[in-house]
C-alpha cells in the first residue's frame, strides 16, 4: 500500500518496523503492511514498538525523518538524515499567518459540531434538555462567530458556548455521577475523568499529524500557549470523536464499581478505562485528522481554501 500522507504514523504497541532498500515493512501479529520507501517522508512512531536498524538505515538513506512519541502523543526525539533540514517554510508560514482566517472557521465548526450532538441527544432523550432561550442563544452565537472581526470576541464566544454545551450535556446524564460542568484538574467526578481521558487520546493523535506535517504544535490561531495549535484542530472534533462515546459510557456502561472518587480526585478503574480506550480507538478518525492537517498545510503554503471537517 501507499502512505496516504507524506507522514506515516504507527500507533500503539507490539509492532515490528523494518525496511529493505525498496519498502518499509510494519508487522503486528498476523497483519503486515508494506509501503514503497519513496512515499514515506516522515515516520512517526507512537508507543512501544521494535524498530529494526534496517528501517532506520534505509529510511535515513532515502531522506526520510523519524520522530519518536510517547504513548500520549508527546514528541520525545527524532532522527534526521545527515544534512537534513526540516521544512521551515511550513513553520514560517504558520508564524506569519493571520490567526483570524483560521480561528473563525475553527470556532464556528466547534460550535456547530456541538449543536449537532445536542440535537441528537435531544431526539434520543425524548424530553427537553434546554432551558428557555438557551438553544436560541447558541444559534445566535454561531451567527456572531461568522461575523466576528476580533480575536478577543472569537475567544470569548468560544469559551462561553463551550461552557454552556457541557452544562446542557449534564442534563442528559445520571445525576448520581456528579457531572455538572467541564472542570479543570483534578477531576472530581467520573464523567470529567472520561472526557479528559478521551481528549488526551485525541490530542495525541492530532499532535502526531501536526508534527508529521512540520507544523508547530505551539503556534495556535484560536488558542494560545503550549499545544495551542493542536487544541485548535481538535476542538471541532471533540463532539463526534470523543463526547458521543463518553456520553454513551456515562449513560449505559459505567457502574459505581468502575470508579473511585475521593476529596482530591476521581479515579477510573482499569476495566472501564480499557473499554473506553477501545471505544475511542474506533471513534477517533485518524484519516479525518490527517486530512484536516493537510488542508491547513495547503492553506498556509499555497493559500488554498481553508475549511473544517467536523462531522
Amino acid at each position: 500500500m501507499t502512505a496516504t500522507e507524506p507522514w506515516l504514523p504507527v500507533f500503539g504497541y507490539g509492532g515490528h518496523i523494518k525496511a529493505t532498500t525498496q519498502e518499509l515493512i510494519i508487522a503486528r501479529g498476523s497483519n503486515t503492511r508494506r509501503y514503497p520507501l519513496q512515499t514515506v517522508k516522515h515516520l512517526l512512531i507512537v508507543g512501544g514498538h521494535t524498530l529494526h536498524t534496517s528501517a532506520v538505515t534505509n529510511l535515513l538513506k532515502a531522506g526520510a525523518a523519524i520522530t519518536i512519541f510517547d504513548i500520549d502523543g508527546t514528541p520525545v526525539g527524532y532522527l534526521y538524515p545527515y544534512g537534513y533540514r526540516p521544512d521551515e517554510a511550513v513553520r514560517l508560514a504558520q508564524e506569519r499567518a493571520g490567526p483570524h482566517r483560521f480561528a473563525q472557521p475553527l470556532a464556528r465548526a466547534a460550535l456547530q459540531s456541538r449543536l449537532l450532538l445536542l440535537e441528537e441527544l435531544y431526539d434520543q432523550t425524548g424530553h427537553d434538555i434546554f432551558y428557555a432561550g438557551e438553544l436560541d442563544f447558541l444559534y445566535q452565537a454561531r451567527e456572531e462567530l461568522s461575523a466576528s472581526v476580533t480575536m478577543e470576541n472569537l475567544r470569548r464566544l468560544s469559551r462561553l458556548t463551550a461552557d454552556m454545551y457541557y452544562e446542557i450535556l449534564s442534563r442528559t446524564l445520571p445525576p448520581e455521577l456528579g457531572f455538572r460542568r467541564r472542570t479543570s484538574r483534578p477531576y472530581l467526578d467520573p464523567v470529567n475523568a472520561m472526557f479528559a481521558f478521551g481528549y488526551a487520546m485525541l490530542y495525541g493523535n492530532c499532535c502526531v499529524s501536526v508534527v508529521g506535517a512540520h507544523l508547530d504544535p505551539n503556534l495556535g490561531m484560536l488558542h494560545e500557549g503550549a499545544g495551542s495549535f493542536v487544541h485548535d484542530l481538535i476542538e471541532p472534533q471533540k463532539a463526534s470523536m470523543v463526547d458521543r462515546a463518553v456520553i454513551r459510557f456515562a449513560r449505559e456502561e459505567i457502574s459505581s464499581g468502575d470508579y473511585e472518587c475521593g476529596e482530591k480526585r476521581c479515579y477510573l478503574g482499569s476495566d472501564i478505562s480499557a473499554r473506553l480506550s477501545a471505544a475511542l480507538r474506533d471513534s477517533i478518525d485518524q484519516a479525518r485528522i490527517d486530512a484536516q492537517v493537510r488542508i491547513v498545510r495547503d492553506a498556509l503554503l499555497a493559500n488554498a481554501e481553508f475549511h473544517v471537517l467536523y462531522w
